[in-house]
């Protein structure tokens, strides 16, 4: 007989497994090839593809030579997604609260936040941006945007300005997020909720020292899934940068950019666990 902890860790290898499975299929050949170009000069002929080796030709290039390629593009984008990361996860968290509680209608308007998620492919969102149907109109009444560059550096002015540009369509990359805060509000028990308010706890005590402290481990998921996601945004400029025409250059600059991501969310998870510690809020085990 096994164990129970055997049984929950076969559990886990199943649940896990379609998932390696489908990589170890279709995307480590890919992936591996990938890093194998970043380091050769691949020329696309009519009876194939020529790989001459490069070395580190393409790496210096992309980080030392040239830095229209990454780094014009890649910084004010970096604290562009410093702003959003804040507003999704905020506006995802009330929202989720919101849904929780007893109202009629409440499946419709959980239907309606998670519709962008369904219908928002990256072209529908670069058309509405094109059309600047993302931002909010009362910004351009008052010509907040001309307050925030004369009020500020450039290097925030941007992104501030930016992020304003498309706001409402920020908020519709919310949709999975509060899909997950509504889960993980489901988890924790009302008899808890009615000890509070027996006890004479106010909604906003409530709030900070139950609410927050049980969404730890759901927003820390958020965190993980927004930073990846927004690293996929449609005003991304370094994905229109991964092109066909040079696949050496290309493939080095999407691995450049795997790392970043992966210091990037480094760096977010260390903020998250100082804010964590700070607030005095314990991850549920």
């Amino acid at each position: 007989m096994l164990s129970g902890q055997a049984i929950r860790k076969l559990e886990g290898s199943l649940f896990i497994a379609p998932w390696v499975i489908g990589f170890l299929a279709f995307m480590a050949f890919p992936l591996g090839y990938s890093l194998y170009m970043s380091f050769h000069q691949v020329t696309i002929i009519s009876t194939g593809i020529e790989v001459h080796p490069a070395g580190l030709k393409h790496y210096k290039y992309i980080l030392l030579e040239n830095g229209e390629i990454l780094y014009n593009s890649l910084f004010p984008f970096l604290r562009q997604s410093l702003l959003m990361l804040p507003i999704i996860l905020i506006f995802s968290l009330l929202v989720a609260i919101m849904l929780n509680q007893k109202f009629p209608g409440r499946a419709l308007f959980r239907s309606i936040f998670f519709l962008p998620v369904i219908f928002t492919t990256g072209e529908v969102v670069q058309e509405f941006m094109t059309q600047g149907k993302g931002d909010l109109g009362f910004l351009q009444r008052y010509n907040i945007a001309s307050l925030v560059s004369e009020n500020m550096s450039g290097a925030w002015a941007g992104p501030i300005v930016a992020v304003m540009g498309s706001f409402v369509l920020i908020l519709w990359y919310s949709g999975v997020q509060i899909l997950i805060f509504l889960a993980g509000r489901q988890t924790i028990g009302a008899s808890v909720y009615e000890a509070a308010r027996i006890d004479g706890a106010t909604p906003w005590e409530v709030f900070w020292k139950i609410t927050l402290p049980g969404m730890t481990p759901f927003i820390l998921l958020n965190l993980i899934y927004t930073t990846v996601d927004l690293f996929t945004f449609p005003t991304n400029p370094i994905l229109s940068q991964v092109t066909s025409s040079n696949y050496g250059q290309s493939s080095a600059l999407a691995w450049i950019y795997f790392v970043i991501i992966l210091v990037f969310l480094g760096m977010a998870l260390w903020v998250f666990q100082k804010v964590q510690k700070a607030s005095g809020m314990g991850a549920a085990d």
